[in-house]
Order: C-alpha cells, then structure tokens, then sequence
C-alpha cells in the first residue's frame, strides 16, 4: 500500500458513510452542478412544475404514495406541519447551533392562543388569532432565551427541555387553559367555496378523474383536510423564502459565526448573545404560526396533544435530514411524519421498522441525508487529517 495513504480497513466510519452516496453512482454535488448550469427560464420551469405537483399531490392519490388506511390530505397536512416546524427548529438547532428539546411548548403557546381567545375566552377572529399567535410565542422565544441563554450545551438542553413541559402541565392545571378536558370549538379559517376539484381513480396503471369524489377549492371544513395542507403549503413557501433571506443576510453569517466557535466570535465583534436571543425568537414565530395552523385544523386540543415525544420528533426531522440545511430537514420531516402513516398496515411493528431505520441511519449517515455544505468540507478536512496522522505514524 502507498505510504501515507490509509487502507479500507482503517477508514474511519464517518468517511465511509460520506462514501456511500458515489459508491452508489449518485453525486449530489455534480447533480446541483448541473441543475445550476441550466439556463434561467428552465430552471424557473422547472420550480414551476415541482410547485404544482406538489399542490395537485392530494387530489392525484397516487397509489404508492397514498396512504390507503389513512385520509392522505390528513397525512399531508401532518407532514406539511412537520415540515414547517423543521424549518423553525433548523434555524434555532442548525443555524445558530443551540439544542433546544422544549420547542413543543412554542408549538402549544401558538395552537392554544387560537383556541382559548377563538373559543373558550373569546370569539376572536381567525384572521386576528393568527398574528396575536405568532407575537405571543414570539415574545415567549425571548422571555425564555434572555435568561436561559447565556448557558451552553447540555445545560440549555435541559432547561429547554423543561420549557416544554411546564406549559403542558401549565395547560393540564390551569381551569382558564381548559385544564384536562382540552378545548372544543376552535376557529377554523374562514371559507370562500369557489369551486370542486375532482380526485382521480386508479384502475392498474390508468388514471379516471372520480367526478363522485372532489375537494370544495377554499372550504376549510371537517370531512376534507386538503385545503389545509394547501394553506399550510403556501405558508411554507412564503418561509423558505425568509429563511433564504436570512441565511444569506449578516445575520446568518452572525449565526453561522455563534455556532462554529462562539468566543471567538465574540472576539471578533460578534455580539452572539442578540444573534441567538434572534434565533430564538424566528424559532418560536415559526413554531408558534404551525401550532396555531395545527389547532385550526384540529377543532380541539388538549394537554396531551403536546407531549415531550412531539418535541423529540421535531428534533429528530432536523437531526436526521441535516441540521443547517433547510432542503434537509424538509426531507427529514417528511420521513419523520410520513413514513409511519405510510405503513400504519404493519400495526405495532411500524414504529418498530421506524426505529430500526432511524438508528441505521444514525449509524451509516450520521451528518444526515442531506448536510450542509460545511458538514462536508470538514469530512474532507478531518480524511484529510486522519490519512496524513496514520501515513506519518506508518513512516
């Protein structure tokens, strides 16, 4: 073997899972290469095309993407919900690199601003409850990172952790909240009944438009869920597009900075504190907005739509996709909340499979299914390091 050069034997784990993508013949970076090499109008095509698929998705009830025990809006629905709670998480956990295991709770400040000033207190209007949703777990994203925020590591994960559960049981105690008995009679959004939309109907391998099943274009009610996976879908867009604002703005660059190396970006000026008291507080505004989306939805909520296994959920969609990437935790959101509706036919050997998929993944792709870029430039930094350490050690 050519000195300085490390065997298969002795390459480390983490370089053969990075491997595992070209061994396959699948280049992700030379597929981006050359989606970026097309000419502009394609490109926009392109986007235009994938956009409307993904609307029409519901309404096309692809047989192997379908969910045939479930209401596949519904399912939709649920992933589109993850997803956009992905994203607010990606910019807390990703961005600026803070663990947070309570972001259930903004999940419940946002969906329980809408039931309890839409129904049980008051009779607010949906289009008023969802701004006073957002402010509201907003200014709890503050209120709880300006003290809790100046700890680092494992400490802020415990104390987030403790956030999530304090607002359930605040929730579960409190007579005002609804206490144990939840909230009936949440607002939905207000309908404008344009026109129907027929589903199609496989036979084999024909599509037939089923003019006997259509979705009402606009009707938020209780039978069909599509027009709020729509809602929520354009939502979701309208968050990408911030998000990509951000990213590439000072403060992602500050965000960036506070998580690789937080004291030496103080030293160089980075007031990090404010950038993660921020990072905080888009956090909360998205989660809070999918919570609210979440309760309007529903028509009820309780104390036990909100467990600490949500909020371990919603970490996992951003660890498993690639925390910092935000086309990655997209992914893994939807691996996260679609997969076990998927094969709800297993029964109680789903979350089993679930589980198993989840942990090899963890073992064989630990950065994610799709990292950051600086995930893979320090992979090829640390092979680089390791191959030079053991040629030297061999000489």
């Amino acid at each position: 073997m050519t000195e300085g050069k490390a065997s298969p034997d002795t390459e480390p784990a983490s370089a053969r899972s990075m491997a595992w993508g070209p061994r396959l013949g699948w280049d992700r970076g030379a597929l981006a290469r050359r989606v970026t090499a097309l000419p502009r109008p394609v490109k926009w095509a392109l986007i235009g095309l994938v956009v409307v698929l993904l609307y029409a998705l519901p309404l096309l009830e692809i047989p192997i993407v379908s969910t045939p025990d479930t209401d596949f809006g519904g399912v939709l629905f649920t992933v589109a919900s993850y997803v956009l709670v992905a994203l607010g998480l990606n910019i807390v956990l990703g961005y600026a690199g803070l663990l947070d295991l309570g972001y259930v709770g903004f999940y419940a400040i946002g969906a329980y601003t809408v039931a309890v000033l839409g129904s049980l207190q008051a009779q607010l209007s949906w289009w008023l409850l969802i701004p006073l949703a957002v402010v509201l777990t907003t200014i709890s994203g503050i209120l709880l990172g300006a003290p809790t925020l100046r700890v680092r590591g494992d400490y802020l994960a415990i104390v987030t952790l403790g956030f999530g559960e304090i607002i359930r049981l605040t929730a579960l105690n409190t007579e005002w909240l609804g206490a144990a008995k939840g909230i009936t009679g949440v607002p939905r959004p207000p309908s404008v009944e344009l026109f129907e939309v027929p589903h199609l109907k496989w036979e084999g391998a024909t599509a037939v438009v089923d003019l006997d099943d259509t979705t009402r274009f606009l009707f938020f009610g209780v039978a069909d869920q599509t027009p709020y996976y729509w809602l929520t879908l354009t939502v979701i867009f309208l968050v990408l597009g911030a998000d990509r604002m951000l990213r590439l703005s000072r403060i992602g660059r500050g965000w960036e900075a506070t998580r690789e190396d937080e004291d030496a970006a103080e030293l160089m000026g980075v007031p990090t504190f404010k950038f993660k008291l921020l990072a905080f507080a888009c956090g909360a505004f998205i989660g809070g907005l999918s919570g609210a989306l979440f309760a309007s939805r529903q028509g009820f909520i309780n104390p036990e739509s909100f467990l600490l296994l949500l909020s371990i959920l919603f970490v996992a969609a951003v660890v498993v996709g690639g925390a910092g990437n935000r086309w990655g935790v997209i992914l893994g959101a939807v691996v996260v909340a679609y997969l076990p509706e998927r094969f709800r036919g297993f029964e109680e050997w789903r979350l089993l499979v679930f589980g198993l998929a989840l942990l090899l993944l963890a073992n064989f792709r630990p950065q994610g299914l799709i990292p950051p870029r600086r995930a893979k430039r320090a992979q090829a930094v640390d092979e680089q390091l390791e191959a030079l350490e053991e040629g030297t050690a061999r000489a």
